[in-house]
C-alpha cells in the first residue's frame, strides 16, 4: 500500500525534484524500478549489508555497499554540507561509486556514502539515480534533504496529529495527509512572516541621559 501511495502522490502533484526515502523504501527493488520507469531521480538510504548485483566488464558482479566501501581511496572523500542544521551547516564527509546497471539515456546509478567527521565508523548508504553530471554536493545536497522533512513531518505529528490517521483507504489517508499538511505550512508561512517583522525591526536608542 505504501508503494501506491507514493506512486498516487506523484501522479498527483507536480512534478518531484528528488525522491527521498529511508532503508525501509531503499531495499524495495520494485519501488526502485517503478521511480526509474518515471524517469524520477531519486536518493533511498540502504543498510550496509543490502545486497547489489551489477555487471562490470561483462561479469555480473554481487556485493554490498560495506564491501564497496573497502575499494575506496582515502582522497575519494569531500567535505560537504548535507544542508543547514540548528547549529549551522551539517558537515560530513561524502563518496560515490558508480553502479553498473544499465541505465535508461541521460540517467546514471550511485552508491552515495556519508560518514561521520568525528566517527569514522558511523556510515550511512544511499542508491542514487540521478541525470548525466549531477555532481557529489548535488546528491548529498539532496540526501540532507530529508533531515528538513523529518523534522517537518515531527512538527506536524506533534503539533497537528498527522500520526493520528487510522483510515485504511488511499481517500481517507490523502484526505487526513492533505489538511494537516495545508495546516502545517500555514502555521510555517505565519511564523517566517513574524520572524521577517521581527527582524526588520530597528533596535530603539537608549533616550539620552540629562546633563547633571
Amino acid at each position: 500500500m505504501a508503494r501506491e501511495m507514493i506512486e498516487r502522490t506523484l501522479d498527483a502533484g507536480p512534478p518531484c525534484a528528488w525522491v527521498l526515502a529511508d532503508a525501509l523504501y531503499g531495499s524495495d527493488s520494485q519501488l526502485r524500478h517503478l521511480l526509474e520507469g518515471r524517469g524520477q531521480p531519486y536518493v533511498l538510504a540502504v543498510r550496509s549489508n543490502h545486497t547489489l548485483r551489477f555487471l562490470e566488464d561483462g561479469t555480473l558482479v554481487q556485493t554490498d555497499p560495506a564491501t564497496m566501501l573497502d575499494t575506496l581511496a582515502d582522497d575519494a572523500w569531500s567535505s560537504l554540507t548535507a544542508g543547514e542544521g540548528a547549529k549551522g551547516p551539517r558537515l560530513y564527509d561524502w563518496a560515490r561509486l558508480p553502479l553498473g546497471w544499465s541505465t535508461d539515456d541521460g540517467f546514471e546509478r550511485w552508491l552515495l556514502i556519508r560518514r561521520s567527521r568525528r566517527d569514522a565508523q558511523a556510515l550511512a548508504y544511499y542508491l542514487a539515480y540521478a541525470r548525466q553530471g549531477t555532481s557529489l554536493p548535488e546528491l548529498a545536497a539532496a540526501a540532507g534533504l530529508r533531515w528538513t522533512i523529518e523534522e517537518c513531518f515531527l512538527r506536524a505529528k506533534d503539533d497537528l496529529g498527522l500520526d493520528h490517521c487510522e483510515a485504511r483507504s488511499w481517500h481517507g489517508w490523502h484526505r487526513h495527509m492533505s489538511l494537516v499538511l495545508a495546516a502545517a505550512a500555514f502555521l510555517a508561512k505565519l511564523s517566517a512572516d513574524q520572524r521577517r517583522i521581527a527582524f526588520d525591526k530597528r533596535d530603539k536608542t537608549s533616550p539620552a541621559a540629562a546633563a547633571a
